[in-house]
């Protein structure tokens, strides 16, 4: 019914994460080693999200995890747009639960593994870090890009060349708005590629890591796809 379907993250729209990804286009760093990905905040209940939404997200069965599915996406969802659609080779995943008077039946405390034939990935989902936060750390064969926040990266490209910190602007439109993207595609003026942040097919990649990550944290084995 020529219905499009989009996955919206919101570190889809930081500046600071296309600009990584530029950065290894551009083969400024080298190819693409190890990345390392914070996301989390100090847990859904001590923000005092509604109990609907609340509810929803610490049962099993409807979220299908606590902390590994809520935080653990994003970093799936970057990683597979940073691999170009590559799915990982393997995933592992460790589970804990440091808040069980808060979270009885759901991890609060996440780390998933994915490799690469020549990458490996280490996501860090979290409902206990002490300070929200949404960063990303992408280290080539020569040097890094670190994604400190939505505007703020720091870049280093060789062992002699000292590090940048660098302020970016917003994307520009329509690339700045989920909604004004959205409509964008809709009325036929932008079309997504399949290894977009935003399309079917990435995330499709980021459900079958979660799903796996889940299955690993429960058999405490790496779980090949």
């Amino acid at each position: 019914h020529n219905i499009h379907l989009l996955t919206n993250y919101e570190t889809t729209w930081y500046p600071s994460n296309h600009f990584a990804k530029q950065t290894l286009a551009d083969d400024q760093i080298g190819p693409v080693r190890k990345v390392v990905v914070h996301d989390g905040h100090k847990g859904p209940k001590k923000l005092g999200i509604n109990s609907e939404f609340l509810d929803w997200l610490t049962d099993p069965e409807l979220n299908g995890g606590g902390a590994i599915i809520d935080f653990g996406c994003y970093g799936a969802n970057l990683m597979t747009w940073l691999m170009n659609g590559e799915k990982p080779l393997s995933v592992t995943a460790i589970t804990q639960q440091f808040q069980p008077g808060d979270y009885p039946k759901v991890d609060d405390e996440a780390t998933i593994v994915l490799t690469y034939p020549s990458s490996q990935a280490i996501i860090q989902a979290s409902w206990n870090w002490p300070i929200a936060r949404k960063d990303m750390e992408v280290y080539g064969e020569r040097g890094y890009v670190i994604a400190d926040d939505r505007h703020q990266v720091r870049l280093r490209r060789s062992e002699v060349e000292k590090e940048k910190q660098l302020t970016l602007k917003e994307r520009s439109a329509p690339l700045d708005d989920p909604f004004a993207l959205f409509a964008a595609v809709i009325n036929g003026e932008l079309e997504l590629a399949p290894t977009d942040l935003n399309s079917l097919e990435n995330n499709m990649v980021v459900m079958e890591i979660l799903d796996a990550a889940v299955k690993s944290a429960k058999t405490g084995e790496t779980v090949s796809l």
